[in-house]
């Protein structure tokens, strides 16, 4: 579904991305009360947009968006706030969209990641060095035994919230002019 041909749609997602970002980099949380309501819109629009169709349409990206984030909240790599802000996107731009946003925000959340480690050089130096030992570990006793940062060690800040906005914008960006993404 191209988002162009609905300027209410692009314009509430934008609004909301970008204010979760500035929260999520602020508080380090995504807070409810921006994404259930963004859930409930998307639900609601597309429902009385299309029917039934519109609602599966967008229970379907709900559920992707979710799904998708919901395994590295329950790894403890992201918060659940992130996992419902993907739900909402996924609610909006629905299943094909909400892929294709999870696909540009790994790419956003990659540079997102590398980025705050070099500018936490010794915070990577010490994160090579543990996975070294780790590797190491598994390759002589086939167990994985990871190895922990120290306690005193100041662990650089990811705000996930950010690679999201990122990644869904730039998504809604290309779908915009049309592009069809072969999927």
């Amino acid at each position: 579904m191209n988002l162009s041909g609905i300027p209410f749609l692009t314009l509430v997602l934008s609004s909301v991305l970008i204010v979760a970002a500035i929260i999520d980099f602020r508080v380090q949380k995504i807070p409810n009360m921006l994404s259930v309501p963004t859930m409930v819109a998307g639900l609601a629009y597309h429902s009385l947009a299309n029917g039934w169709s519109g609602f599966i349409f967008s229970s379907e990206g709900l559920a992707i968006g979710i799904g998708i984030f919901i395994i590295p909240y329950m790894m403890g790599g992201m918060g659940a706030g992130d996992a419902k802000l993907m739900g909402a996107v996924g609610a909006m731009i629905g299943p094909k969209g909400c892929v294709l946003a999870c696909l540009f925000t790994a790419i956003a959340g990659g540079i997102y990641a590398l980025v705050v480690f070099l500018f936490n050089i010794q915070y990577l130096k010490g994160f090579i060095a543990r996975s070294a030992i780790t590797v190491k570990a598994f390759a002589f006793t086939r167990t994985f035994i990871p190895i922990s940062a120290d306690e005193s060690e100041k662990k650089p800040r990811l705000c996930y919230g950010i690679a999201i906005a990122i990644g869904t914008l730039l998504y809604v960006f290309i779908d915009g002019f049309g592009y069809q993404f072969p999927i």
